[in-house]
């Protein structure tokens, strides 16, 4: 099921994770990626529904494990 999850994520959601992999902030996210900081903060909170994840935190480990 988890990887299910990991399917539903969209190619930029993808870059926005593999962002927050990497300990960027919501703004360096936006400024590597070319958006606008509230742009990423939607595709975190779609990541974090797609994910089941409460928090950044959550979303962070759950990411991790789901390489």
């Amino acid at each position: 099921m988890a990887n299910d999850r990991l399917t539903a994520v969209t190619p930029a959601e993808r870059q926005v994770l593999a962002a927050l992999r990497r300990g960027l902030s919501n703004k360096a996210i936006a400024a590597e990626l070319v958006l606008s900081p509230r742009t990423v903060e939607c595709h975190i909170s779609h990541l974090l529904a797609k994910s089941s994840c409460r928090s950044r935190t959550q979303l962070l480990l759950w990411a991790l494990t789901e390489r």
